[in-house]
């Protein structure tokens, strides 16, 4: 049995304990480890982490986009299967003393994060057009529900770095964000609100809203398996499609000048999907949701005017460093993307006839 998780966090991220551990983020409340052990996942929830960032505490509202117990129902429940989405095997959970839970997971087998081709992701986004075109998709009080505006504002941020000409005359930002790109990001901000109205008001489906390559794997026999279900819930057609393809560059994962391809191929493969099950509507409205759900990367902007000077730039889960001119070159061709997408975005909207209000609220046309 687990002890407390403070414990159990001194054990694992101490590095003396006697397993391969599995990057991830730590500054995740829920999070309460993630280990390889004799070819097992184990992956701790927890409701109990002190000393986390404000932005990653965890909850206990069910619709909550980080309710902490999320993850187990999906397992328990055979959320994944049921929504014709690969999923590893769940091999058994363990309530501790302390009130955690201990997921054992299969450890999947394939290619995997930077291992992953363009038509891997491809095939992933073929594979969520297939689920999130049924019309059969299951309902749980326990999904998340306004991911989308609720994650990515609550981002920590300084908005005035935007208009702070010091700040974007740091060498890394000069070198890679030109002043055309400077106005496009400050205008994909302006338009933030805008953006969530519309993803807002377009078709529902059942999203797993975390796609990226560090949680695909693809099996050797083709299958696409989808690791980390703790944000899964409502979202708009297209979001995670819209996740998928700027979010393989930004952490180095993919090669940033196969973005334009990416996003051609992964938008063929979801509608080829989206009809596989039987969807028949609007593509322009699927083009919507993956063009719109660019305002997710709002914040990422001045995340980078923060970090341009500092003295070191970690990969993800911070075990190792990485070039700042790599990250940096990434950086601007991901969020160059989000400009475009957020262009095209409202050139579909006004094709397509969306009204304006302040609140947000109606239908798709």
């Amino acid at each position: 049995m687990l002890g407390s998780t403070d414990a159990l966090e001194s054990t694992l991220w101490s590095g003396r304990m006697p397993v391969e551990d599995v990057p991830h983020n730590r500054n995740n409340g829920v999070s309460g480890g993630i280990w390889r052990e004799n070819g097992v996942i184990h992956k701790v929830l927890t409701r109990r982490r002190r000393q986390v960032p404000a932005e990653w505490s965890s909850s206990a509202d069910p619709r909550h986009w980080n309710f902490w117990r999320r993850e187990a129902l999906a397992y328990r429940s055979g959320l994944p299967r049921q929504l014709g989405l690969g999923a590893p095997a769940l091999l058994d959970t363990r309530e501790t003393g302390e009130g955690d839970i201990e997921l054992l997971l299969e450890d999947v087998e394939g290619r995997h994060s930077s291992h992953l081709s363009a038509e891997d992701l491809a095939e992933t986004a073929r594979a969520l057009g297939r689920s999130q075109g049924r019309r059969d998709l299951p309902a749980y009080p326990w999904l998340s529900r306004g991911f989308l505006a609720d994650y990515s504002t609550s981002r920590p941020a300084d908005w005035s770095l935007l208009d702070d000409d010091r700040a974007w005359a740091q060498p890394l930002m000069e070198e890679h964000f030109p002043h055309d790109l400077r106005r496009g990001l400050q205008h994909l901000h302006r338009d933030r609100e805008r953006l969530l109205s519309l993803m807002r008001r377009l078709p529902r489906t059942v999203c797993h809203l975390d796609v990226w390559p560090n949680n695909i794997v693809r099996r050797p026999d083709g299958e696409v398996t989808l690791l980390d279900w703790a944000f899964v819930g409502d979202g708009a057609l297209g979001e995670d499609v819209g996740n998928l393809v700027p979010d393989s560059v930004f952490d180095l994962l993919l090669p940033h000048r196969l973005l334009d391809d990416l996003d051609a191929r992964a938008t063929r493969a979801y509608l080829a999907g989206l009809a596989e099950a039987g969807w028949t509507g609007d593509e322009r409205l699927v083009r919507l949701g993956i063009c719109a759900s660019a305002v997710k990367y709002d914040w990422l902007t001045v995340r980078c005017l923060e970090l341009a000077s500092a003295d070191q730039h970690l990969d993800y889960g911070g075990g190792s460093a990485v070039q700042a001119d790599a990250r940096y070159a990434a950086r601007a061709a991901g969020l160059s993307l989000c400009v475009r997408w957020a262009r095209e975005a409202e050139d579909l909207a006004r094709e397509l006839g969306f009204p304006v209000d302040k609140s947000g609220a109606g239908n798709c046309p």
